[in-house]
């Protein structure tokens, strides 16, 4: 009988046109060789122009995936999206605070086309409720200014959004600057407070990054799952989404996704 895979799974919304979300989280998943599950919080209607509807689901039909998924075949590591509402936030963050496995948050906003995916109402579960239960929290600048009111231009600014995002109970923040205004490096900070890593990597001139953050996070959760430490897996996920946002491509007529498989063509 062959080895069972690290089991990871993924909370988060459905993406139907496949670049971001649940999509995104389970082909990351299986290119980086676990076995990716996944507890569908909500269904948006979205393509490569953007998302034209988003449906939530009850609470109980979220925490009946959960339990389903996490009761029989348990979990490695934990991976959240989009969560809508704050009766899901308070939700997943329940069940995420009663299983012992690594939690990746990525506090999802907006999406990459600007459409809102988080209920304002949420912001401050996500502060009291969500963040503390996160082995690592990945926001993007957007959302750091979202979440802390911390503006952020350079990089002593990351420093500063990382020091507010602990604030909250993390155990170690990564700030995607990758939204940064200017440089020829996307450049990411990761720290506990006290270890910092800082990550750098050719900016590619690609406009088909649709679902980078999901990937990212689901990158970093599969490396938890392996066993590997929290800076060594954000390394290994920096890595391969820098290969899959070189390899994006073109998709209807607006922003295209980012390849998943790059390392097999």
């Amino acid at each position: 009988m062959t080895s069972r895979p690290p089991l990871v799974l993924t909370v988060a919304g459905s993406d139907s046109g496949g670049g971001a979300g649940i999509q995104a989280d389970l082909k990351t998943m299986l290119a980086l060789g676990v076995h990716g599950m996944s507890v569908i919080t909500a269904v948006t209607a979205q393509n490569s122009l953007g998302v034209r509807g988003a449906w939530e689901l009850p609470e109980e039909a979220v925490r009946a995936q959960y339990r389903a998924v996490v009761d029989d075949i348990g979990v490695q590591a934990v991976k959240t999206g989009m969560l809508a509402s704050a009766v899901l936030v308070e939700t997943v963050a329940g069940l995420l605070a009663g299983t012992a496995a690594p939690v990746v948050v990525d506090p999802v906003g907006v999406s990459k086309h600007g459409d809102p995916l988080l209920a304002a109402s949420a912001l401050d579960a996500v502060r009291t409720k969500l963040l503390p239960v996160a082995t690592v929290a990945t926001p993007n600048l957007d959302e750091v200014a979202q979440l802390t009111g911390v503006v952020v231009e350079d990089e002593a600014g990351m420093r500063r959004a990382a020091g507010a995002i602990l604030s909250y109970g993390p155990r170690w923040a990564l700030v995607k600057g990758g939204h940064l205004p200017s440089g020829e490096e996307a450049v990411d900070l990761l720290t506990d407070g006290s270890e910092e890593l800082w990550l750098r990597a050719p900016r590619h001139d690609n406009r088909h990054t649709h679902g980078t953050g999901c990937t990212l996070a689901s990158a970093v959760a599969s490396g938890l799952a392996k066993g590997l430490t929290v800076p060594e897996a954000v390394r290994q996920a920096k890595e391969y989404v820098t290969g899959a946002i070189a390899a994006g491509f073109s998709l209807g007529g607006g922003i295209g996704p980012v390849d998943h498989a790059w390392r097999l063509r």
